[in-house]
């Protein structure tokens, strides 16, 4: 199915949170499709999904129906692991806890079992181990939009290629795993410090019979998370 007009391809951007923090980088992206020719759209309900050449799914956090992928040739997740290891929810955040700093990412085909079709690409986010949330969102969206602009700009010239290697997942994270330990040091749970969202699942800790929640900036950022 190819469904090109005078005007490009038509490509959807699924994001299923309206509140997500992708939000800003979708809006980058669908302008630099827009000035390159082609027809694009962002939608936050999968049943606003229409006839196209590409879904993007981007940070969607519910699985899409067999029958609406169908709707387009091409579903595209990005996803920052090196699949078929990390599959699963927040695999950034995993891999940064886990001591990592170069974060693989992989554009694939969206199919039935959850991060399993073939890929396209694969690249490597590079950080130092100083960046905060914000700073590792930001890369991560814009690599995403790197990727992305890569398979629109070399379509239909991309080949598959089938994942291989060990399967690991990674599992949803919750409000607790945002809990320091009192009992260790800054430096010991630097990386968790890292990878907490100020508002949405800020660091916290028990003591004396209360929870106490923190919030960290860089120096002279305070403002901006005010």
């Amino acid at each position: 199915m190819d469904t090109r007009s005078e005007h490009g391809l038509h490509i959807t951007i699924l994001i299923d949170n309206p509140n997500s923090w992708i939000i800003p980088h979708a809006e980058k992206l669908l302008q630099v499709l827009h000035d390159r020719g082609h027809e694009a759209r962002v939608c936050h309900d999968k049943d606003e999904i229409e006839k196209g050449d590409i879904l993007f799914l981007l940070s969607c956090e519910k699985i899409v129906p067999k029958d609406i992928l169908a709707r387009n040739t091409h579903n595209i997740v990005v996803h920052p692991s090196d699949l078929p290891k990390g599959q699963g929810f927040s695999p950034l955040t995993w891999l940064i806890l886990e001591g990592a700093n170069d974060i693989p990412i992989t554009l694939f085909e969206a199919v039935d079992a959850v991060d399993a079709g073939p890929f396209y690409f694969k690249d490597t986010i590079h950080f130092k181990g100083h960046e905060l949330n914000d700073e590792l969102k930001t890369a991560q969206g814009e690599k995403t939009i790197e990727l992305i602009l890569k398979f629109v700009d070399a379509y239909p010239n991309v080949t598959p290629h089938e994942q291989y290697g060990e399967k690991t997942w990674y599992r949803r994270r919750t409000p607790e795993d945002s809990e320091l330990d009192t009992t260790k040091s800054i430096g010991e749970q630097f990386e968790l410090l890292r990878v907490v969202d100020n508002e949405r699942y800020p660091a916290s800790f028990k003591f004396r019979g209360h929870t106490y929640i923190l919030k960290i900036y860089k120096s002279g950022d305070e403002k901006k998370g005010a």
